[in-house]
C-alpha cells in the first residue's frame, strides 16, 4: 500500500517567531508546509503557486492589522471552493466571519482562537479534520456570533441550544452523549428536534448538521447593522 500523502499547508502569519513556530509543529505532526508568509497578498501568491490542501492563516495582517487575513481566506475560498482554510487569531472578527464560515457550504473550516488552543494533538487533529472536509468552530466564536442582536434560535430549548454548540465543534453523537452524560439516542433526539426547527430538509448530499450552525448565521447577514 501506497503511504498516504501529506497536507500541504500554507501558513500566513505576520509574527516571524510564531510562523516559524508553527511551522515547525505542524512539520512534527506529519504536515508538508509548502510556504510560509507574512501578509494577506503574500498568501493570495503562496496559494496561487502551490495549491495546498489546507491554509492555516492569522486574521489581522499588514498593512491595516484589521481583518487581512480573513477577507483573504474569504477570497481564497470563492476562487477555491475545496480549499480547507483554518482562521487562527487572537480575535472574533464578525465583519467576514459568516462569510468564511457560509463558504464552501460550510465544510473544510475551521475557526480556532489562539488563546484557547492548549493541547498541540488535538490541534494536529482538528487540522486534520478540517482538511478532511470537516468543520470546527470554537464554541466561544459560535457564542459571539449567536449573541448579536435578536436569537433567530429562540426555539431552541437551552438542551438544544447546548447540542448545538457541541456539533459546531465538530464532535459527533457519541462524543457528545458522552460529554453531556446522556445516550446517543437522546442526542439524536435532540439533533433531530433542532434541524426540524431550524425548517432543514433531509438532504443525503448536505452536511445537515453544518447547515444547523449556519442557520443562524446567515440571518445576521441580513439585520441593519451587521
Amino acid at each position: 500500500m501506497r503511504p498516504e500523502r501529506p497536507v500541504r499547508v500554507v501558513v500566513a502569519e505576520d509574527a516571524v517567531l510564531l510562523r516559524e513556530g508553527l511551522a515547525g509543529l505542524l512539520a512534527r505532526f506529519g504536515f508538508e508546509v509548502v510556504a510560509g508568509v507574512g501578509d494577506a497578498e503574500a498568501l493570495v501568491a503562496a496559494v496561487a503557486e502551490h495549491s495546498p490542501d489546507l491554509v492555516v492563516t492569522d486574521i489581522r495582517m499588514p498593512p491595516g492589522f484589521t481583518d487581512e487575513g480573513l477577507r483573504a481566506a474569504v477570497e481564497l475560498r470563492r476562487a477555491r471552493p475545496g480549499l480547507a482554510v483554518v482562521a487562527l487569531s487572537q480575535y472574533v472578527e464578525q465583519s467576514y466571519a459568516y462569510e468564511l464560515i457560509d463558504s464552501g457550504e460550510g465544510r473544510g473550516i475551521g475557526y480556532l482562537l489562539k488563546d484557547r488552543i492548549v493541547d498541540v494533538e488535538e490541534f494536529a487533529a482538528v487540522l486534520r479534520q478540517v482538511a478532511d472536509g470537516g468543520t470546527v468552530v470554537d464554541p466561544y466564536v459560535v457564542r459571539r456570533l449567536l449573541r448579536r442582536h435578536h436569537d433567530p434560535l429562540s426555539a431552541l430549548s437551552e438542551r438544544e441550544r447546548e447540542v448545538l454548540a457541541l456539533v459546531a465543534e465538530g464532535h459527533s453523537n457519541t462524543a457528545i452523549a458522552r460529554m453531556m452524560s446522556i445516550s446517543e439516542t437522546g442526542v439524536g433526539k435532540h439533533v433531530g428536534n433542532i434541524l426540524a426547527k431550524l425548517s432543514l430538509p433531509p438532504d443525503e448530499g448536505t452536511n445537515r448538521r453544518v447547515l444547523a450552525v449556519l442557520a443562524y448565521l446567515r440571518s445576521q447577514e441580513d439585520r441593519p447593522g451587521t
